[in-house]
């Protein structure tokens, strides 16, 4: 299939890499100009977004938020001004769900599908093609491009109409946040305690409230390995999705709620470029360890 890909992040790179491994013809595009690694040697970068999405039948988008989002669709030159009827755009943007609806709307006022398709994993899963993909939208348009999806993915689900997608990564996001403040909390607090970091681990490997967020994200810390996957500043900026969108649907978060200051915090102190999982460093910090 003739695929255009704009976006080339982190989660952006590895998807290419798959899609070409699956014997698509992928054409890239990105606000500022890639230098390409030799795995994704073989898609054209295109100089413009317009020149990406010509003659394309499938359009896959993934940038950082809402802002980009509203940069590269809207607008007198944005990628809905341009489109082709019949063209099928798929944005695994995390954003909020209004904005999802929003974007389909105008869509389909084009006559072309759009499908909110975000994705649960990070740098390893996407370039392993091990990416689980929640999506809304024209249930026939997802059906269309599920076996394009499945090439990049351990699971492919869909959830139902426009925003369900972005629904569902809000969702599990806020599961991933508050995990990740309270295995910080938990870690400075078995620190604290002298506990030993390996023993602790090899607890926390099997009891029934482990997770492979727990194991995985647990031993880096506890090794002082913050090397980005996700970055910290992308987790505040869910956090606050999170936040507005449970605010419109009136959904109280007394829990979770809290922890967006905490990864503004975080931030503040130059974290926002390291993994979510730097914000550990601040709650060792407020527990007074050393790092």
């Amino acid at each position: 299939m003739e695929i255009a890909f704009a976006g080339l992040g982190t989660l952006g790179r590895g998807m290419v890499r798959n899609l070409l491994g699956a014997g698509h013809a992928v054409t890239v595009w990105n606000r500022t100009r890639p230098v390409l690694p030799p795995e994704l040697a073989g898609a054209r970068v295109a100089e413009s977004l317009a020149e990406a999405v010509a003659g394309k039948q499938l359009v896959l988008v993934c940038v950082t938020g809402p802002d980009a989002q509203r940069e590269i669709y809207l607008g007198e030159h944005g990628l809905l001004a341009g489109i082709a009827p019949g063209v099928i755009i798929a944005d695994a943007t995390t954003t909020a769900p209004e904005l999802s609806v929003e974007l389909a709307g105008l869509a389909a006022a084009r006559g072309t599908s759009y499908l909110d398709t975000p994705v649960f994993g990070s740098k390893g899963e996407a370039w392993n093609g091990k990416l689980d993909f929640v999506c809304g939208g024209p249930e026939a348009a997802f059906a269309s491009i599920r076996p394009v999806l499945a090439s990049l993915a351990a699971t492919v689900h869909y959830l139902g109409g426009p925003g369900s997608g972005s629904s569902m990564k809000l969702i599990g996001n806020l599961l991933v946040a508050a995990q990740m403040a309270s295995l910080g909390e938990a870690l400075a607090l078995a620190r604290k305690a002298g506990l030993d970091g390996d023993a602790v681990m090899g607890v926390l490997d099997v009891t029934d409230f482990s997770s492979a967020l727990i194991r995985g994200v647990g031993r880096a810390t506890l090794a002082g390995d913050y090397a980005p996957s996700f970055f910290l500043r992308h987790m505040l900026k869910d956090a606050r999705l999170i936040g507005d969108y449970a605010r419109r649907l009136g959904v109280p978060l007394p829990v979770s709620a809290p922890i967006a200051p905490l990864y503004q915090a975080a931030v503040n102190e130059g974290l926002g470029d390291l993994n979510a999982s730097a914000l550990h460093q601040l709650l060792f910090r407020m527990a007074g360890l050393p790092q």
